[in-house]
């Protein structure tokens, strides 16, 4: 079998055969139907845009709770070094964790559709932010993914990984808030490494090819950073 499809499938398999999955899984749809719904029923508003300027701050909670055992948890126990020492590469196990964990986030995502159908029963939805709302939140997710991934394969605690991630999607994810108490000069800087600024244009149902390119290099860029970590550690 490949390397990253073993990974993949044993990273998947270790996910839904515990509480955890499903509990996060709960939680995001929890929060993420109240506030629908609270859009929907209160403001009387047959939409998702509430729904996608949420997203960004909602994956910034929950995927640093999916990524962050993904090495921390190998590390802690031993079980990382043994899988280092088989005659497999580091750009393979990174990948292979990355793939399960963006899965996982898709699994996480797919039933929101119902708040799309159950809007557009009621209202009239517009296809083209909905299919580009989702569209951006694939993109999201895979930059999500990588940098909680990178902080999972920094340190050997999953608490601890949890943090450093969360630290770094939430910034991400809100910087283009801070914007108005930053010196003109930052501004441009900062508005184009927001996740949040680019995920909000592609939500909007204008797709970018800026955007786009941002959210390849980030993931790309995290995913890198992942290699070299555990290509260091092996090295030591």
């Amino acid at each position: 079998m490949n390397v990253k499809s073993a990974i993949i499938k044993r990273e998947l398999g270790a996910y839904f055969t515990g509480a955890v999955a499903y509990i996060v899984i709960g939680l995001f749809l929890l929060i993420s139907g109240f506030l629908f719904f609270n859009v929907f029923f209160l403001a009387n508003r047959a939409e998702l845009r509430q729904f996608f300027s949420i997203l960004p701050i909602l994956y910034a909670l929950f995927i640093p709770a999916v990524t962050m055992r993904l090495f921390a948890e190998e590390r802690k126990s031993g079980s990382l070094e043994t899988l280092m020492t088989l005659p497999v590469g580091a750009v393979d196990v990174v990948i292979g964790k990355f793939a399960a964990a963006l899965i996982f986030t898709a699994c996480m995502t797919v039933p929101t559709l119902a708040y799309a159908i159950t809007a557009a029963s009621f209202g009239s939805l517009e296809a083209g932010p909905l299919v580009c709302g989702y569209i951006g939140a694939i993109f999201l997710a895979a930059a999500f993914c990588a940098a909680g991934l990178f902080a999972s394969a920094s340190s050997a605690n999953q608490i601890v990984a949890f943090f450093i991630a969360f630290a770094l999607c939430m910034l991400l994810a809100m910087i283009d808030q801070f914007l108005l108490f930053l010196p003109s000069a930052l501004v441009s800087v900062l508005q184009y490494i927001s996740a949040g600024a680019h995920f909000t244009s592609i939500s909007r149902g204008i797709i970018d090819s800026r955007d786009l390119i941002y959210f390849i290099s980030l993931t790309a860029l995290f995913l890198t950073l992942t290699v070299k970590t555990v290509d260091s550690r092996r090295a030591a």
